[in-house]
């Protein structure tokens, strides 16, 4: 199967289901407001108006998410997951039902990627969160520099960072808060883990 049809393939399967599902429905089960025909979701700091029956996500500029993997991500949370506030707990990816058998997958596409990306220049780190308000990232006493932000609407991560140094190549962990647990399985938590690691790597510049 090539690259095309791995993501057209789901993609065009979960527009199906999201096309049949009520939306008063998806609003009260992940929290969201829905009107004038769309859900309003907040992305790393971006509002984002959802529609349904067709499913587009758009910020307030009327710009489309193109990225596939993004938009598989999203609706399938609509279509599947479920918000519940947090009960103050957070958990590391092997600590979610299935995680540990991922968890070498989630090592490589996202931690290693983190820590590669960013743990090499912390002061460039730190200064490109400060620089990005919208995140309203909210600084973290550990690591060599830590941050806890908002995913998605109500949906929270804390991301810390450990420089390399003459012995040890630099590290990351992303903590997620416990009720990611309703909102996605162990494979999606991969992809919000892709998903903040590029945002925030645009951001970089």
């Amino acid at each position: 199967m090539n690259t095309s049809n791995k993501t057209e393939i789901p993609l065009s399967y979960y527009q199906t289901i999201y096309q049949s599902l009520d939306p008063l429905e998806i609003a009260r089960k992940c929290n969201l407001e829905f009107n004038g025909g769309a859900f309003n979701l907040r992305v790393m700091g971006t509002e984002y108006r959802v529609s349904h029956p067709e499913f587009a996500l758009l910020d307030n500029d009327g710009s489309e998410v193109h990225e596939a993997y993004e938009k598989i991500l999203f609706i399938r949370y609509l279509c599947e997951g479920k918000y519940f506030p947090s009960q103050g707990k957070q958990l590391s990816y092997n600590e979610f039902p299935w995680g540990a058998l991922y968890y070498s997958n989630f090592k490589g596409r996202c931690l290693k990627r983190f820590a590669n990306t960013f743990g090499r220049d912390i002061p460039a780190f730190v200064k490109m969160i400060e620089q990005n308000p919208q995140l309203r990232a909210a600084p973290l006493k550990i690591g060599d520099a830590a941050y806890r932000l908002e995913f998605c609407s109500g949906l929270y991560v804390s991301l810390i960072l450990w420089q390399a140094d003459d012995e040890f190549s630099p590290s990351a962990q992303i903590l997620f808060d416990d009720n990611f647990v309703f909102a996605f399985t162990a494979e999606d938590l991969a992809v919000v883990g892709e998903v903040l690691v590029n945002r925030l790597k645009k951001l970089l510049g």
